[in-house]
């Protein structure tokens, strides 16, 4: 996914009320609109470098979109995507591109698909022999050793409903995928248990049901945001 026009370079100031960020940039201080309800761990520090998108909408009332923070992380230095409206499209391009492996078969992606009791999957991939496959997304940019990559950075109740919601799914005779889309050069991903022991049970209990989990770490950079390739998963049965 490249990035329609180039991105505004600025520096963090702060980032607040969750979805508000000051940023200092060449033609001053603005307030962007931080797309990222999370705690977003290691990628708040004040003096940060970050990249802003500008809205094609002139009425919007914030005109910047916070995209990118090049963050200090274990490993050293690199850009991080914290746009969490990003990844379903990221997935939908690769889909596209016949680069979700777990997906091969598939012809189709229709999105937010009603199911469950209360909730709407991210896609519903149709067209393959096998049958239709419920797809969940999850956004993943918390690395707190190097190399990997966990989620959730935050309490995730809606997140630990879905892993219940789709092994169900598989429970009544169909196939669901979780896939983790990692907006950063990562090595391996396991779920952040100190942080929601909750979601992590979920998530154990859904492999365990046979739900499908696949990880895919991201290319990031001034340019644009694109799916690179499978990590494996390393969360404990």
């Amino acid at each position: 996914m490249q990035f329609a026009a180039p991105l505004v370079p600025g520096r963090l100031v702060q980032r607040y009320k969750r979805f508000l960020a000051d940023i200092d940039t060449d033609d001053g201080r603005v307030t962007a609109h931080c797309p990222n309800p999370g705690a977003m761990l290691g990628l708040k520090e004040p003096g940060a470098r970050v990249l802003l998108s500008r809205a094609t909408n002139p009425a919007r009332k914030l005109p910047m979109t916070w995209e990118l923070v090049q963050a200090e992380l274990p490993g050293g230095p690199q850009w991080v995507g914290i746009n969490t409206l990003r990844p379903n499209a990221l997935v939908a391009e690769a889909f596209h591109a016949g680069a979700i492996a777990a997906l091969a078969g598939h012809d189709a992606l229709r999105p937010e698909v009603r199911y469950a009791q209360a909730s709407r999957v991210d896609f519903l991939a149709s067209g393959a022999a096998s049958g239709p496959c419920h797809v969940e997304v999850k956004n993943c940019h918390l690395m707190r050793r190097p190399g990997l990559a966990e989620f959730p950075d935050c309490k995730a109740a809606r997140s630990a409903r879905h892993m219940r919601d789709l092994a169900q799914v598989v429970a009544e005779g169909g196939r669901a995928l979780v896939v983790i889309v990692v907006q950063m050069r990562a090595e391996a991903f396991d779920v952040a248990r100190d942080i929601d022991p909750v979601f992590d049970r979920a998530f154990r209990d859904a492999r365990a049901a046979g739900v499908e989990v696949r990880a895919y770490r991201c290319a990031v950079g001034p340019e644009g945001v694109a799916v690179a390739d499978e990590i494996p998963v390393i969360t404990p049965a």
